[in-house]
């Protein structure tokens, strides 16, 4: 299970990165069309919908390399099992909020594409492409805190407990 699990994190940080070089290559592309006199069409569009792609898939990876943005002031002075119930209930949570929003995100997906909804922009892309994207990150995210969840439950640490002291490679 922790294999398939890592492979899931890994693929969505990979899916993530490269939708980061994407928005790099249309970026450069833009300007170099731009010094020909020449524009490439949608192509903010498509660079904002591969950031969003990218900040929703990388979220799962992020949590579990401790990159998240987190309020430790109180959970750091804490200890033992008043720590342990702290971390519990801000897990439990955190994961009952995402899968709220990552059940409805999916559902607004599943309507986009049912409706057969095209962006307003130059290009008419369908809506549901970028929202899978997104809400794909938002399953993985709610799978690694789940993951973090079970671990804690068990007796042992939450994966961004020990991220900062692990060798990033």
């Amino acid at each position: 299970m922790r294999t398939a699990l890592s492979i899931l994190y890994r693929t969505a940080e990979i899916l993530g990165a490269v939708a980061l070089a994407a928005i790099a290559v249309l970026i450069i592309t833009q300007v170099g069309s731009r010094l020909v006199g020449r524009m490439v069409p949608g192509a903010d569009e498509l660079a904002g919908y591969c950031m969003a792609a990218s900040f929703f898939l990388m979220l799962g990876p992020a949590l579990r390399r401790g990159s998240h943005i987190r309020v430790g002031v109180l959970v750091e002075r804490l200890h033992g099992a008043p720590r342990r119930a702290f971390e519990l209930a801000c897990l439990a949570f955190g994961t009952a909020l995402s899968a709220y929003f990552a059940w409805y995100w999916l559902r607004m997906t599943y309507d986009s594409y049912d409706f057969g909804d095209l962006s307003q922009g130059v290009l008419p892309i369908p809506l549901w492409i970028p929202q899978a994207l997104m809400a794909a990150g938002l399953v993985v995210l709610v799978i690694a805190l789940i993951d973090d969840l079970v671990a804690v439950l068990r007796g042992g640490d939450a994966s961004y407990q020990h991220a900062g002291m692990q060798s990033e490679g």
